[in-house]
C-alpha cells in the first residue's frame, strides 16, 4: 500500500468530505454548494482518482435484508508465511469473503464473511477454505452486532492544506 501524501487544497478536501457523507450527490449540486463550476468537480474528481486518492464507488447493501444473517471474523493461519500470496489468491475465489487482511499478531491473515447462516458458514469453513493448501486452522468469532460502521472523518482544519490559489 502507498502512503503518499497529494497535495489536496481545500476545494479537495470539501469535494471528499461532501462525497463522504452522500455519494450519491451530483457533481453540480456540489459545485453550487462549493460556489465553484461544475467543470472544476469533475477535474478534482479525474485527479483524485489518478492519484488513487478515491478507488471509485459503490452501491451499499444490507446483506441481512437479502437473508445473509451470519458476520464472521476468520483468524487464518498459514502452514508458512511465504504461502500467503497462493493463499490469499484461492481465499479470492470464495464469494463469502468479503475482506481480507494480512495481518500481524496470532494470525497471518484476517477475513470478513459473510453467510446466510450457521450451516452455511459451517460449509464455507469446512468445504472451501481449510482444504486450501497452506491453510493450517482457523478460528471463528462470529459478530452480534456491528456498532460502528464508517469511513474516515475528514477534518479540514487538522489536515495540510494548500489554498486554491497559491502556486505549487
Amino acid at each position: 500500500m502507498q502512503h503518499n501524501q497529494h497535495e489536496l487544497d481545500s476545494v479537495d478536501y470539501l469535494i471528499l468530505k461532501t462525497l463522504l457523507s452522500d455519494a450519491s450527490i451530483a457533481y453540480s449540486d456540489i459545485a453550487k454548494e462549493l460556489n465553484v463550476s461544475g467543470g472544476t468537480i469533475h477535474v478534482r474528481m479525474k485527479k483524485l482518482q489518478d492519484s488513487g486518492i478515491v478507488l471509485g464507488t459503490k452501491l451499499l447493501i444490507n446483506p441481512a435484508k437479502l437473508g445473509f444473517d451470519i458476520c464472521a471474523f476468520l483468524g487464518i493461519y498459514l502452514e508458512k508465511g511465504s504461502a500467503y500470496r497462493q493463499v490469499s489468491d484461492d481465499l479470492l475465489e470464495i464469494d463469502e469473503i468479503v475482506e481480507l487482511h494480512y495481518t500481524t499478531g496470532n494470525y497471518n491473515i484476517f477475513a470478513k464473511v459473510i453467510c446466510k447462516d450457521t450451516q452455511h458458514l459451517r460449509t464455507v469453513l469446512n468445504d472451501k477454505i481449510q482444504i486450501i493448501p497452506g491453510v493450517q486452522s482457523t478460528e471463528t468469532f462470529i459478530s452480534l452486532e456491528q456498532s460502528i460502521h464508517r469511513d474516515i472523518t475528514l477534518n479540514l482544519n487538522e489536515a495540510t492544506v494548500h489554498h486554491p490559489d497559491s502556486h505549487r
